[in-house]
């Protein structure tokens, strides 16, 4: 058998029911490989059972399509014909499922042509680069950890007190809004700030609520920025 997981790449593999049985049994493998990085990967709120199953399913299918096939032209023809006929509809939540969902055709594609080696070196570099990608957040952005707001009820030309008290706790305070009324002094005010320590957040909101004409004080916690 271990002369079969090399032979297909470099020329042809064993078109019998062995061979048939292990380019199955090799996608299904493969697939719940794709599946369970998939499980381990995803994050949000688009998960779904049926698509993890399809994972493992659609490899073995392209893998059976690509048997049938067998480099008979006629046979591919007919395939299309069909096909044709039957219409699949399905949208993907999440751009990054449209990788996965290569990944399983790919797999089943080499499989079904009798390239094991290359299915399975495949597999295991898909599954270590989305490993990767995930667990170093790669493309995240952290830009502020709060969502302050405040109503200040002094004359806006003060606010550069509440600017001073920010800057003793952040390294960065960007003003996200402001709306006052006409005739009122103060303003409710959000700011998007960055901490100097996470952990003294508590002590920053408590600063904030006893410092004169400062009222209203609300916070949000910030999550890594980004796609919805």
């Amino acid at each position: 058998m271990s002369n079969w997981l090399t032979r297909g790449d470099f020329g042809t593999g064993p078109d019998d029911l062995q061979g048939t049985l292990l380019s199955l049994m090799l996608s299904f493998l493969c697939g719940h490989v794709v599946a369970w990085t998939y499980m381990l990967c995803h994050s949000g709120l688009s998960y779904s059972r049926s698509f993890v199953n399809a994972l493992v399913v659609l490899g073995m299918i392209v893998s059976i399509v690509m048997i049938v096939m067998a480099n008979n032209l006629m046979i591919a023809f007919g395939l299309m014909a069909v096909f044709a006929i039957v219409r699949f509809r399905n949208i993907l939540r999440d751009t990054l499922d449209t990788a996965y969902i290569l990944a399983s055709i790919t797999i089943g594609m080499a499989t079904g042509t009798k390239k094991y080696s290359t299915a399975i070196i495949g597999t295991a570099v898909f599954a270590v680069l989305m490993l990767y990608l995930h667990f170093t957040q790669f493309g995240a952005r952290h830009r502020y950890d709060l969502v302050l707001n405040l109503h200040w009820g002094r004359p806006l030309a003060e606010v550069k007190d509440l600017v001073s008290l920010l800057d003793r706790h952040t390294r960065r305070a960007l003003i996200a809004s402001q709306r006052s009324a006409v005739g009122i002094d103060g303003a409710d005010l959000s700011y998007r700030v960055l901490l100097r320590d996470a952990t003294r957040v508590d002590e920053l909101l408590s600063e904030l609520k006893a410092f004169p004409g400062v009222s209203r004080v609300t916070s949000l916690k910030a999550e890594e920025e980004s796609e919805v």
